[in-house]
């Protein structure tokens, strides 16, 4: 089959091999630990580990583990609440009021990610003191400095669904008509920007399940510190526990694709 003259994309059997390359580099490693959770200390196969661990519930094992994933959990929603509430409505305004700033306001939305984490820690430590004091040293307040982390990856999703709608005519249209800016907002904007905004939801709370370095360093139990604490006591159950968070955060990168594929159909309807 003829490739088109303006198609200047790569070919069918090179998106393939790309495929195949980029699912290898993924799935050899998680492969390596489903199978070692699956042997035994003769190498056979078995699910005793599995077994074992959700049938014997041992507290030394399990308590770690429920506490770091409620309190990723919490995290998770608090860090959402940031990008959806603070992150969503200053880049709208940016856009709409101050279009001169988007390219300072976009430097410094990236700059996180090119910082390393352990010079992120040491400039929030004193941040974190004053905190602690203040609001207390629960694990949720580790959503301010998570919010920081997750503010590249939140800005591309949101910024590029911005690019794709004119958001200036449908405020106009929106105003024009009587509405008020919350109602705009919530009514016109927040609907034209939903694939945005729920890719930033889903890569934030894929980020924070999987953020270790700022955790440990702040002194919070997060889930990837207790799957530490638990590997010293039970490896199995720290691959086994490591394999079902990613699992979860595979799945909430499939929904992102699903309702991004959803709504593309809708907009071509």
């Amino acid at each position: 089959m003829s490739r088109a003259a303006g198609d200047i994309g790569p070919s069918l059997p090179t998106r393939w091999i790309i495929g195949i390359v980029v699912g290898a580099i993924f799935a050899i490693p998680l492969a390596s630990t489903l199978l070692y959770t699956l042997q035994d200390a003769d190498g056979a196969l078995t699910l005793d580990h599995w077994i074992d661990l959700f049938s014997a519930a041992n507290p030394s094992v399990m308590n770690p583990l429920t506490t770091g994933l409620g309190n990723s959990l919490i995290l998770a929603v608090v860090t959402v609440v940031i990008v959806i509430v603070l992150l969503a409505p200053t880049m709208i305004l940016v856009n709409l009021r101050f279009p001169r700033m988007k390219a300072v306001f976009e430097f410094v939305a990236l700059l996180p990610i090119s910082i390393p984490a352990i010079v992120v820690v040491v400039g929030l430590t004193p941040i974190y003191l004053q905190i602690g004091r203040t609001l207390g040293t629960g694990a949720w307040t580790l959503a301010f400095a998570y919010g920081v982390t997750v503010l590249p990856f939140a800005y591309r999703s949101i910024q590029a669904s911005i690019d794709a709608v004119d958001l200036r005519t449908l405020t106009e249209a929106s105003r024009s008509l009587g509405a008020n800016w919350p109602t705009v907002f919530v009514t016109v904007l927040v609907p034209n920007l939903r694939s945005g905004l729920l890719a930033a939801s889903l890569i934030s709370i894929a980020v924070v399940l999987g953020e270790f370095t700022i955790a440990s360093l702040l002194n919070r139990q997060v889930l990837q510190t207790a799957l530490v604490v638990v590997g010293k006591i039970d490896p199995y159950a720290s691959a086994i526990f490591t394999l079902l968070a990613l699992t979860f955060c595979f799945l909430l990168l499939l929904a992102l694709g699903f309702a991004a594929r959803g709504r593309s159909r809708k907009v071509r309807s």
